[in-house]
């Protein structure tokens, strides 16, 4: 293990400009929407969130199709074998019932996407409306209507988890802290709402379905077998993708219909959402309710903790990681990077009449570090301890290290990096300088969040929760062409975090290359290996492990074929600058030379080695963990309840940086995401399940105004645990940093005695609870 920052001595670990920038940039990328169709999809949606339809009818001269027309299309319906989880069905196009506000009930087909809109608009919906639910809590009362009715008391999953020695030591525990934690509903909210091209071939007999997509492979398994088709009449290509952030991996039945319309009208069918339908009927996250209760010692040390979450996972569960994946996922992680060695937990996913839940980019962790830093922070309070001391003092510091729900950490620095990001943030001048600002009326915090990321975590993590569908593993085929250049061809799927500039560096490193030589292929079916597509912080971890397997090979290839041709020992070629070298001689070889005698001169190595440069690696690693510490200067008016961010700081470790600029843009972009989640997104229902949160007048992100300055602190601690050294850094940023604006935002207010445990923290909740405070008082 090392840690400090590494110097780069090769292509690893230089912050090279991304390959694919200057396309996009010059407004060159091609993206799905851009595709020509002869036909228009506008989907008609329900505008009630529970009912029975009644009838559904065109206005005249309208092409639709409706669920009757799909009849002989099968049913979403994601499966999970453990944590009592109940199978539930979702029908492309609703059929009898529907579920919630933005429910697709039918396809309108036209020759333009204008024209499309306009007939949509006038087709009439007739729906017996029933009773909604849309809360979780409401939705598991005694008597609650049942969204599915085979799921009793709408309870999805039930997971339960308690280490043999929880009991005794919570009744053995000399102080205790409970809070109860709240996390609203959020929106992705890409820049480039899903879409879907899907065009028949007549010369193939066969459909090439453009989609907006994170998971090309798998939406090409389960579109074929939904449609009932063989999967090699199916191509899906995922092109430029503005966007995804786990809302675009999970299956859209828009684009199943969108599929089976072009196959079956033997013509091109297009649909792209607008940001209405995008906020409406696009996978929704975050929405949990969290109790928790943390057993201290004298010593402040936390002995045991328990937690209860209730996760609203919407009507219909998603694929293929079904309803279970926010509560499991919150259960496995919630003691976070603490030594606590008793843990008891209960877990359960609830179905409501709302948009159905999927991963949004750090699924459940952003909700649990929120409660896990709360606690810690209510702890400090009690203890008359600092917020940096409570955490040393249970902070793990000896690795490999198991938790108590059996996740085993690699090699990390959890305190080093929480101390670097403390000394950063001059902790003793700021309280200074907030004791000034109070005397002047004006209400300044430091909040911080230390917590650690699971990344690049292959199938023994998703066999662990019992999925019918196990992803993980990922394969990389490379291979150097006749004229020298090299072409990876990936499963990953990227969709912005310059995943093929990271590759290529990998690969130009082990080829003795330049990465300009390099092209990484992806998106494609037709043209790279079955993988599983760009999700959970594991592109560069295990595409990248992949990538480094393969080049390896290729590599042992070119030295063999060199020592042949120039008549040296093996261990003794030098690959570098594009050419193979005799060490401590001056004969060489281009790598080009070597690559075309590969292919046009095979007789020259007497059947040593076989035709061509092209080999083939699969990565499945266990998985890695990264670790950082967030630190957040607010100030908060009391007045209107408005947080400014002064400024924001980060300390991460992430291993090896294959390209630090890649890492700092993606701390960068994730910090923003959290920033909206901590003080500003937030979908809306109203009691009868409408949703009032439609438009960006009344959603609200943030915009480059808001996101404070953001200083960077890295650390690279190597870990055997990834073959890259690298560990997964893309949703860290979101991870912590509302818990770190949180807490900031309570210390500013801590004068007024109140606690905000909830996010977002609008101005509207900061205000009522400043009211709630006077009140008491009064």
């Amino acid at each position: 293990m090392s840690a400090g920052v590494a110097v780069p001595t090769g292509w690893v670990g230089r912050s090279l400009r991304r390959i694919e920038d200057p396309a996009l940039v010059r407004g060159s990328g091609r993206f799905t929407s851009d595709l020509p169709a002869a036909l228009w999809v506008r989907f008609v949606r329900s505008p009630v969130a529970a009912g029975k339809i009644l009838r559904i009818v065109a206005p005249p001269g309208a092409r639709m199709v409706t669920a009757a027309d799909l009849a002989a299309v099968g049913p979403i319906r994601p499966m999970l074998h453990k944590f009592n989880y109940v199978p539930i069905e979702q029908r492309v196009l609703a059929a009898d019932v529907v579920r919630f506000v933005g429910e697709p009930l039918a396809a309108i087909l036209a020759p333009s996407r204008e024209e499309a809109e306009d007939l949509a608009e006038r087709v009439h919906v007739e729906i017996d409306a029933t009773s909604a639910i849309v809360d979780a809590y409401a939705a598991i009362a005694a008597g609650a209507p049942l969204v599915h009715a085979q799921a009793r008391g709408n309870i999805i999953v039930d997971a339960r988890v308690a280490t043999p020695g929880f009991a005794a030591a919570s009744a053995a525990a000399r102080h205790r802290v409970r809070l109860r934690i709240r996390s609203r509903r959020q929106n992705a909210l890409p820049l480039e709402p899903r879409a879907a091209h899907a065009a028949w071939d007549p010369v193939e007999r066969r459909i090439i379905l453009h989609c907006s997509t994170q998971m090309p492979h798998l939406m090409r398994t389960i579109i074929a077998q939904l449609i009932g088709m063989a999967e090699s009449g199916l191509r899906v290509i995922a092109p430029d993708v503005g966007g995804g952030f786990g809302q675009k991996m999970s299956l859209a039945a828009e684009y199943v219909v969108v599929a089976w319309l072009a196959r079956s009208l033997r013509t091109s069918v297009a649909w792209t959402e607008d940001r209405r339908e995008n906020l409406i009927a696009s996978f929704h996250a975050r929405d949990q309710h969290i109790d928790l209760e943390g057993m201290f010692d004298d010593a402040a040390r936390l002995v045991a903790l328990r937690a209860d979450v209730l996760a609203n996972v919407g009507a219909y569960a998603c694929y293929p990681t079904t309803g279970a994946v926010e509560a499991l996922m919150a259960m496995a992680e919630m003691p976070g990077p603490y030594d606590v060695r008793d843990y008891s937990c209960t877990a359960r996913g609830v179905l409501t009449h709302t948009c159905p839940m999927a991963p949004y980019r750090g699924v459940s962790r952003p909700v649990i570090t929120f409660a896990i830093e709360r606690l810690m922070d209510k702890a400090a309070a009690a203890f008359g301890i600092d917020a940096p001391t409570i955490r040393r003092r249970n902070l793990v510091r000896a690795f490999p290290y198991t938790t108590a729900t059996g996740l085993v950490f690699d090699e990390a620095s959890y305190v080093e990096t929480m101390d670097a990001a403390v000394l950063a943030a001059d902790l003793p001048a700021f309280r200074a300088r907030q004791a000034a600002a109070r005397l002047q009326g004006r209400y300044l915090g430091i909040g911080m969040s230390t917590f650690c990321e699971r990344t690049g975590y292959g199938t023994p993590a998703f066999a662990a929760r019992g999925m019918d569908v196990t992803p993980g593993w990922e394969t990389v085929v490379l291979g150097i062409d006749p004229s020298g250049c090299v072409e990876a061809r990936i499963g990953s799927s990227p969709h912005g975090q310059g995943l093929r500039t990271a590759l290529s560096q990998i690969i130009a490193d082990e080829l003795g290359v330049s990465p300009e030589r390099v092209t990484v292929v992806h998106g494609d079916t037709d043209r790279t290996p079955y993988g599983w597509g760009t999700f959970a912080s594991r592109s560069l971890v295990i595409a990248g492990g992949a990538a480094l397997m393969a080049a390896r090979k290729v590599r042992a290839k070119l030295i063999g074929m060199a020592a042949d041709l120039l008549e040296a020992a093996p261990e003794d070629i030098v690959l570098g600058d594009g050419v193979a070298r005799v060490s401590g001689t001056d004969r060489a070889m281009a790598i080009d030379a070597l690559a075309r005698a590969a292919y046009h001169q095979t007789h020259r190595f007497k059947g040593t080695f076989a035709p061509g440069l092209a080999e083939s690696a699969t990565y499945d690693p266990p998985g890695t963990f990264s670790n950082a510490c967030h630190i957040a200067l607010v100030e908060v008016d009391i007045e209107t309840g408005r947080v400014g961010i002064e400024k924001f700081l980060v300390a991460e470790d992430a291993g090896r940086l294959i390209n630090p600029m890649i890492v700092d843009g993606q701390i960068h972009g994730g910090v923003a995401q959290g920033i909206a989640n901590a003080l500003y997104e937030e979908v809306i229902y109203d009691a009868g399940g409408d949703i009032l949160t439609a438009t960006l007048a009344d959603y609200l992100p943030p915009t480059a105004r808001e996101i404070p300055p953001i200083a960077l602190h890295h650390r690279e601690t190597l870990t055997e645990a990834s073959l890259t050294k690298a560990k997964g850094v893309g949703e860290g940023g979101t991870i912590g940093a509302p818990a770190a604006l949180i807490n900031a935002v309570n210390d500013a207010l801590a004068p007024f005695g109140v606690s905000i445990d909830e996010i977002p923290a609008t101005p509207q909740r900061i205000r009522d609870a400043l009211r709630a405070a006077a009140a008491a008082k009064a």
